[in-house]
């Protein structure tokens, strides 16, 4: 299995890296349009994943090459592709590509879904609730992950809020008198290791995976299934110029392919939920949650 990668490590690598820059997919096209001729580089954190290998190969039988980079981070995939370095990306979900659209001013477009995958709450050596109250819950800090890792506790009954369906709860919002547990925020990359302490954490799929943690060890999870969890669909995303390329959509097919879905469902351990839903709802979804966040910000 031959697989192509550009590795891009960091904010600085976007513009550095050679392999980024020297593809012609935007180099001879007008307007930002994507060269029919050249790779497709599409940009993602998770290129190690079986699912990745045999979307790969599944394209390329569709007559698609893919130039796959894997960026080490969460932040740069989006500025790559606002640049023109990348055609299109698949790492996040609706509300992390809302906050970046409404804080960048940018019109970076979903013209796919792949799956929602449950946010959880882990407790080494435990299978249940049973004996939480009264713990320190470390969820995850950045304004993406945080309110829904605090909506994940209201839903598990451990904490009470002084308002009701507060889509992004802060944890000035939670009613400490009437909840059972405390939460201490703190970065993603470190919940597993707050886990590995013995405390209770909500860890995000990616971290789970790097600390060897099996993700059906949760003693709590997110319903996928409710609407509260459209913000957490993850998308194919691309700039608005080339919504209707047809080797993306091709791409987007490809993805829910019984083969690809198998994988994937291997890789999560059968803890993704698939997702397909069409490119207009998804935007719906979008433009909704992009309103949200600038009202927050002007708050």
């Amino acid at each position: 299995m031959s697989i192509r990668r550009t590795i891009a490590a960091g904010t600085a690598a976007i513009i550095s890296v050679g392999a980024l820059t020297a593809c012609g997919a935007y180099d001879d096209a007008q307007d930002g349009a994507i060269d029919e001729n050249a790779p497709i580089r599409i940009g993602t954190t998770d290129s190690q994943k079986e699912a990745w290998q045999v979307f790969e190969d599944k394209a390329k039988e569709e007559g698609i090459e893919l130039d796959i980079v894997d960026f080490s981070d969460y932040n740069t995939p989006n500025d790559a592709l606002d640049q023109g370095q990348l055609d299109v990306n698949l790492f996040q979900h609706l509300k992390f590509l809302a906050a970046y659209n409404a804080g960048s001013d940018a019109d970076l477009t979903p013209v796919g879904s792949t799956e929602v995958i449950p946010l959880a709450l882990f407790w080494k050596d435990h299978d249940s609730l049973d004996g939480i109250e009264g713990q320190s819950v470390a969820i995850p800090n950045d304004s993406t992950n945080q309110g829904r890792a605090i909506n994940v506790l209201k839903q598990a009954g451990l904490v009470e809020l002084k308002g009701e369906s507060l889509l992004d709860p802060a944890p000035s919002d939670i009613d400490t008198a009437a909840s059972k547990v405390s939460v201490t925020p703190v970065d993603a990359a470190q919940s597993s290791a707050v886990y590995g302490e013995g405390k209770p954490a909500i860890i995000n799929n990616s971290f789970l995976e790097r600390a060897g943690i099996d993700p059906n060890s949760s003693i709590y999870a997110d319903d996928p299934s409710k609407p509260e969890a459209e913000p957490y669909i993850n998308v194919f995303v691309t700039k608005a110029a080339n919504k209707d390329d047809e080797r993306i959509a091709k791409l987007v097919e490809i993805w829910h392919s019984d083969e690809v879905q198998a994988a994937n469902d291997r890789d999560s351990k059968g803890t993704s939920v698939s997702v397909d839903r069409p490119a207009d709802e998804l935007q719906e979804i979008l433009d909704r949650l992009v309103e949200d966040q600038k009202n927050a910000d002007n708050k």
